[in-house]
């Protein structure tokens, strides 16, 4: 039966219990007094002792003490005289005042003190301790607690697993890891076959244990905060064409809608220089599913021709609901927002904004998803070679990909909730299986 009296926490020895504990030694208090006195079992003061106790060694110049085994003791012809009968305890050294046998004996064991066998198993109160010449035994507070601070550290770092274990790790991870999936991906799909936290499996990585390195991590590199730029003067026309469409006025209007959903665009570019085609990237910032079209060069007459095509195969209606408000920068391509904004009827669609000059970060979100197309596109490549069936592709490897931000959802799955599903069909919009989603320049490698 549990006795309801006698109810202890489980919690490591703090510091202040352990000074406790050395103070209750030396005033010869038994274990159940320290016990009740700092509200641990005497058990865990009997095992805190006997663990983090350290010897002090007697002094090797000192002569030797009376051998353990004397009384059970029969050597004979230890020293060199043959006609001895004697058993060589009974031969005494002179000057030592000991027997002979407990220099020149083998099997010499030196005698310990009764006190360090049983309770205390320290010699902390022992009133003998400064004029005996055994080996001693105390226990210290400061010692006790850095040991077990030590001990704590070693027993929660290394590889905490099988030798087995880690290698169906390595055949599930490793292979994933170098399609250019990210950890949230892999965890997102694979978590219930992971007996370990995802930190876990970055140490594992860090520390070389898997097949994969810290080079098939795109992420691992350290972002660097660059300070942001005040911004710098625009011409008149670019003034012009901003009017009533600022960052600032797109703020206003927020405050007013603010369950408007919102499109964030921008356009993708091969090395400067090297190539005309370039990527129109738009991200709904409520599923951050981005949709990619190719345009044979950057300029006003493509970017409308596609929103022309997206309006007329949606239709009006439909697209005034999934497109009702685009956030954009200053760029060329889209400083015509009356022809973005209204269809070839003059009918309303959506309503165009633009953030402020240099201030990137106002459209983080479609910024920050860039960075799966530079997975697959290094920046500096030419993007004259990719159709448009090549950013689908693109378009829905990036979109079969779980995020963090999403709870461990794919872009893909959550658009199925929140956009209207015409949109997915008419450009071919479909999930990989995680698995197969694969984020390096091999997805569209030919």
């Amino acid at each position: 039966m549990t006795n309801n009296n006698c109810k202890h926490n489980y919690k490591h020895l703090t510091t202040t219990q352990r000074i406790l504990i050395e103070k209750g030694l030396i005033d010869n208090l038994s274990f159940a007094e320290i016990g009740r006195r700092i509200d641990k079992h005497r058990s865990t003061i009997a095992k805190e002792v006997k663990k983090y106790r350290y010897f002090v060694e007697r002094d090797k110049n000192a002569p030797p003490l009376r051998c353990a085994r004397y009384n059970q003791c029969q050597m004979r012809f230890l020293c060199d005289k043959p006609d001895c009968i004697r058993p060589c305890k009974n031969c005494h050294n002179n000057i030592l005042r000991l027997p002979q046998c407990n220099v020149i004996c083998p099997d010499y064991l030196e005698p310990a003190c009764r006190t360090l066998q049983k309770a205390p198993f320290v010699c902390n109160g022992c009133s003998k301790k400064r004029t005996c010449n055994k080996k001693k035994a105390f226990y210290s507070a400061q010692k006790a607690d850095e040991s077990s601070q030590k001990l704590l550290h070693e027993c929660r770092s290394g590889i905490n697993q099988e030798p087995v274990d880690i290698a169906l790790l390595d055949d599930l991870i490793s292979p994933l890891l170098k399609k250019g999936q990210s950890l949230a991906h892999i965890y997102a799909f694979h978590g219930h076959e992971i007996p370990c936290s995802r930190r876990t499996l970055y140490n594992y990585i860090n520390q070389g244990v898997f097949t994969a390195r810290n080079i098939d991590l795109p992420r691992k590199v350290r972002y660097k905060c660059k300070p942001r730029k005040t911004g710098t003067r625009i011409s008149l026309s670019a003034k012009q064409f901003r009017i009533g469409r600022t960052y600032e006025d797109f703020q206003k209007y927020m405050k007013q809608h603010p369950d408007t959903a919102v499109v964030e665009m921008d356009t993708v570019e091969g090395g400067r220089g090297n190539g005309k085609k370039v990527f129109l990237t738009m991200l709904f910032r409520s599923c951050s599913l981005m949709l990619i079209f190719v345009l044979e060069e950057k300029s006003q007459d493509l970017v409308i021709e596609v929103f022309d095509s997206l309006s007329n195969a949606l239709g009006i209606e439909t697209f005034q609901k999934l497109f009702p408000l685009i956030l954009t920068d200053n760029g060329i391509e889209f400083q015509f927002p009356a022809r973005l904004e209204c269809d070839n009827n003059g009918e309303i669609r959506t309503k165009v904004f633009y953030c402020n000059p240099n201030c990137s970060w106002q459209k983080g979100m479609i910024e920050k998803n860039h960075e799966f197309i530079r997975y697959v596109i290094p920046k500096g490549t030419s993007l004259d070679s990719y159709t448009q069936a090549d950013a689908f592709l693109l378009m829905n490897h990036i979109n079969s990909t779980a995020r963090d931000s999403l709870n461990g959802c794919t872009p893909f799955k959550l658009s199925l909730l929140l956009l209207d599903n015409r949109l997915h069909k008419i450009l071919h919009m479909k999930e990989i299986p995680a698995d197969r989603v694969t984020l390096k320049p091999e997805l569209l490698r030919r």
